[in-house]
């Protein structure tokens, strides 16, 4: 496969919608985890990142302005034991808890679909990192319509044993901009990953859209212990967190 430059990815598209990139340093050490959203309405805009526990949740930045939260609020990262989970709705807490019940990363997505906001029908785009004894690999899912029919729901789940150092995927919900929206097509796209986290956060912020941008999360885990760093950029405070 191509390996893609993520940064010419974000800036040919101007509305990716939100996407994962899962990974791993090139000097092979540290499992990469990013997820960004973006907004075309005001609500959709009205969000920031922030901190819960090990993982992070959307939060309204001007409650007065907040209409309907039910498919913009929800935690898009939590960590359970080794497993760390990035997804673009409330499917994290379906994975969580799903797999605390010894169910498979698959098995657990297969309760959920695609969003139902008629007529996009968001994709549901999940992923997972699993670091046990040194050892790491993901997994990366979309569940989406068939083609914009709500009676169809597909099923694609891409998982990488063992990743190659420097490389990355990158899975998005939308193709472009439209209306309505066209899912996103294909596998999980080839991109470099870096070893510098500022560097890498900082490139990913640059190159998403100026006007759609909202928030992004990224994070670097050492494989051998465990630790992790993270950054967290929101539009609406205009810092690094």
């Amino acid at each position: 496969m191509e390996m893609l430059s993520i940064e010419q990815e974000l800036r040919n598209n101007s509305y990716p919608g939100r996407g994962i990139i899962i990974g791993r340093t090139t000097d092979g050490e540290r499992a990469v985890a990013a997820y960004f959203i973006m907004g075309r309405s005001v609500n959709s805009r009205n969000r920031i990142f922030v901190e819960e526990g090990e993982g992070i949740r959307t939060q309204a930045y001007d409650e007065s302005k907040l209409t309907d939260p039910s498919l913009i609020i929800y935690a898009p990262v939590r960590v359970l034991g080794n497993k760390t989970i990035v997804t673009n709705g409330d499917q994290t807490d379906t994975i969580y808890e799903g797999m605390d019940r010894q169910l498979t990363f698959e098995q657990t997505l297969r309760t959920r679909e695609f969003e139902p906001d008629a007529p996009n029908y968001t994709p549901r785009i999940s992923g997972i990192l699993h670091i046990e004894n040194g050892k790491y690999n993901y997994a990366m899912s979309i569940l989406k319509s068939n083609n914009g029919d709500p009676k169809s729901c597909n099923r694609y789940t891409f998982a990488y044993e063992n990743p190659a150092a420097g490389e990355g995927h990158f899975i998005h919900t939308y193709k472009c901009d439209g209306d309505p929206l066209p899912s996103f097509e294909g596998e999980p796209k080839l991109v470099a990953v870096s070893d510098d986290i500022d560097a890498f956060t900082q490139l990913l912020w640059n190159s998403l859209n100026e006007e759609n941008k909202v928030s992004l999360f990224v994070r670097y885990i050492e494989i051998e212990t465990g630790k992790y760093e993270t950054r967290i950029v929101n539009k609406n405070v205009n810092k690094n967190q």
